[in-house]
């Protein structure tokens, strides 16, 4: 569907739920319509997560229509999938505010709407939430519906089982929606699989269904447990659900998510039942837009552009589009690279081919490349089994989603000293997506591990080399970097390692001396130029190199940590607990995030925001001095 207009006058009188469910049902097509072209103009507008929003449309419509929300609870999972949610539940006119600063989050937030019930932005936490308060309202006497929408790719996720295996054995007010729009769980899909399904979710329905149960209750065992394998396999043989069955759910679909009419009237028969119910709902991402469902992976998260054409404005400003290669093209580029040189690499994604960086290695040696789906756990573990048989695993993974691998990283790979490569992207600020994907505490959490080793590269050069250093070791170890242009050039081909543990002095100063960890070192080298300090790069959060910081302390009145990582337990906290252990009492100041989540916005107004800019870093040092100063 072509982008033509910018008026949506059905959808303008939208302006929450409430006012959808006056509408007749024959109006929800054109409000989807509607609905799907101010998608498309907004995040054109904006930049966002695109088509996963736009392949659930009128599933949101019909949600919103038959439950009484925000009194029923819509759990949404993946969190990008919500704009349209977002679009119906208020949030209209805020939608040009999108994912910046002081505006709207890209992903639910329960501090923005009431219809936010739960946050979200990693996946495959719908089932666990909307179980829980579904069990908690029946606690509390309160007759609520509780509906979990998983999609995207999230029911790769073991959570996802673990929450179904429980909800199974339950008999709560549960219905969980499986979006499926790229699993190809079934293509048994069209209008005898809609009238099946209605069928089997209808009034007459379950009350045979249960009415059977009664009566089979009399009846023998092996009878009542013929009737139900019956049942099943009848069943199976129209829709895939004996899985869904056999964990305790009663299974309907799969149906179009693109029938409104189908979908508005096989919710309404769920909404009537109750106990853990399981709807499947086959959508197509990036539905009515051409390029996004032609190339959904493009256009699941954009930057700003036409609308018209599906490709990005040429720049009016005068400023040209960065030609440098990104942190995560450096380890693409490496990664094909040490792969040509050991057959012994292997590389592990945990769904984040695209974003990581894998596409190239994956094309290059699909045999040694391995998608585990949305399976952090999983990825890590995996790594470890590898490992233990004289394999040299790569683990690409975000900062923010290396976090729910934590167990398996000490229980898994340190505890047992294993050669696992952690490859972690998306280290410190990461602008629109916000707090739930802010890579701020990986250095905090990785560091009290025994046993691992952590780098902090400032340029692509270096992180190409401590790639290299962290592959050749012999135990765990892990390089962080940011997601965004590269300083400097990535001395393509050159496989060396660095010096291990060893920093290195950018320039020598007087009096203060700046220790740096990672790329803050370009903001801190003009304050350093101003001040007349000593600049040291760091490179080695562990382990540290206590040498030169003992040599820097006795030399300097005054000592600055710098990190884009929390400061709480962060690589400044590694600084002063060696300090301390010497009896070294230099004064010193840690720089990074403070105890407070860093929100959605412009990476570099971010940096402003924590005084992490050159202008910030210079403020915060001289006013330290001059505080030491008055007290001379």
């Amino acid at each position: 569907m072509p982008f033509r207009n910018k008026t949506w006058p059905l959808l303008e009188s939208i302006d929450s739920p409430q006012d959808l469910r006056a509408l007749p049902p024959s109006r929800l097509p054109l409000l989807a319509t509607e609905l799907r072209q101010f998608l498309l103009h907004s995040v054109a507008q904006t930049g966002g997560h695109l088509a996963a929003g736009l392949g659930v449309v009128e599933l949101t419509i019909a949600l919103h229509y038959v439950f009484n929300t925000p009194d029923d609870h819509l759990v949404w999972d993946v969190g990008h999938q919500t704009y349209p949610h977002k679009i119906l539940t208020g949030r209209r006119e805020a939608m040009n505010t999108l994912r910046q600063r002081g505006g709207i989050a890209g992903f639910p937030k329960r501090c923005e709407s009431d219809y936010d019930c739960f946050g979200a932005g990693h996946s495959s936490t719908s089932i666990s939430a909307a179980l829980g308060m579904s069990l908690a309202d029946a606690q509390r006497g309160l007759a609520r519906k509780s509906v979990a929408i998983i999609g995207d790719g999230a029911m790769t996720a073991g959570m996802a089982f673990e929450a179904l295996n429980h909800a199974g054995d339950t008999d709560a007010d549960l219905l969980v929606i499986l979006n499926d729009n790229d699993m190809s769980i079934s293509d048994n899909v069209g209008g005898l699989s809609n009238y099946l399904t209605r069928l089997l979710s209808s009034e007459l329905a379950t009350s045979l269904r249960e009415g059977g149960k009664r009566v089979l209750e009399h009846l023998p065992s092996p009878v009542h447990e013929l009737a139900r394998r019956t049942e099943e396999h009848v069943k199976g043989m129209v829709a895939p659900g004996t899985l869904f069955e056999e964990l305790g759910f009663n299974y309907f679909g799969p149906i179009d998510g693109h029938d409104i009419d189908t979908l508005v009237s096989t919710l309404r028969n769920l909404s009537q039942q109750r106990g853990p119910r399981f709807l499947h709902v086959v959508t197509r991402k990036g539905k009515g837009y051409f390029p996004a469902e032609d190339n959904p992976s493009k256009y699941h998260g954009v930057g700003k552009f036409d609308a018209s054409t599906g490709e990005a404005p040429e720049k009016t400003d005068g400023k040209q589009a960065s030609t440098r290669p990104t942190y995560t093209d450096v380890f693409s580029q490496w990664l094909c690279d040490m792969a040509a040189e050991d057959e012994r690499l292997m590389g592990i994604t945990p769904a984040m081919r695209e974003g990581s960086g894998l596409v190239a290695f994956s094309q290059q040696f699909p045999k040694r490349y391995f998608d585990v789906g949305i399976a952090e756990q999983h990825a890590v573990t995996l790594a470890a089994g590898m490992a233990c048989e004289g394999m040299k695993p790569v683990v690409a993974i975000y900062s923010t989603f290396l976090q729910r691998a934590y167990d398996q990283l000490i229980h898994d790979v340190a505890l047992q000293n294993l050669p696992v490569l952690f490859a972690i992207d998306r280290a410190g600020i990461v602008g629109a997506d916000g707090p739930t994907h802010t890579g701020a505490y990986d250095i905090s959490f990785l560091r009290c591990i025994p046993n691992m080793v952590i780098m902090t590269p400032s340029d692509a050069r270096q992180t190409r080399a401590m790639l290299t250093t962290g592959f050749l070791h012999d135990g765990p170890a892990a390089v962080r970097y940011p997601r965004g242009a590269a300083h400097g050039e990535a001395a393509d081909g050159n496989l060396q390692a660095l010096a291990f543990g060893k920093a290195s002095v950018v320039r020598e100063g007087k009096h203060t001396a700046l220790l740096v960890f990672g790329t803050l070192l370009h903001q801190a080298r003009p304050v350093a130029d101003k001040l007349d300090a000593t600049l040291v790069d760091m490179r080695f959060v562990k382990p540290l190199d206590t040498a030169l910081i003992d040599d820097i302390a006795s030399r300097h009145d005054f000592i600055v940590t710098i990190e884009d990582n929390a400061i709480a337990g962060g690589a400044g906290s590694a600084v002063a607990e060696h300090l301390d252990s010497v009896g070294d009492a230099t004064p010193r100041l840690h720089l990074g995030f403070p105890d407070e989540f860093v929100e959605h916005g412009d990476p570099a107004q971010i940096l402003a925001d924590w005084g992490l800019d050159a202008a910030g870093l210079e403020l915060s040092i001289t006013a330290a001095i001059n505080r030491l100063v008055s007290r001379v």
